[in-house]
Parts: structure tokens; C-alpha cells; sequence
């Protein structure tokens, strides 16, 4: 599962790329998809999960 964090980035990504493009079909695809995203990001808890296991010592 991808991650909150995750998910923001190529969102802001997508805009940024939005913005740099001359064409306005591309750039409104790459709005709509960062919208997606960011759809799919807001209800995630803001702390993503990392790999490790919940039984597993968090590293000091």
C-alpha cells in the first residue's frame, strides 16, 4: 500500500509538471491525477507505516 507521503509528493509532482507545460490537454490530465492523489492521501494518517514489523524495536 502506498503511503501518505508517498502519494503527496507525486501529486505535487504532477502539478509542478502541469504548470512547466505548454499544452492544456497534458496539463489538465496532470491536474486531474495530482487531484486523484490527493484524493486518495487525505484520509490516510498523516504518519506513514514504515516496512517494519509492529514487533520490532523502533532504531534510537
Amino acid at each position: 500500500m502506498l503511503g501518505k507521503t508517498y502519494l503527496t509528493k507525486q501529486a505535487s509532482l504532477l502539478v509542478k509538471f502541469a504548470t512547466t507545460t505548454s499544452n492544456s490537454e497534458l496539463s489538465a490530465k496532470l491536474m486531474s491525477k495530482a487531484a486523484d492523489l490527493k484524493a486518495q492521501a487525505d484520509p490516510m494518517p498523516d504518519r506513514d507505516q514504515g516496512p517494519q514489523a509492529p514487533d520490532v524495536s523502533p532504531a534510537k
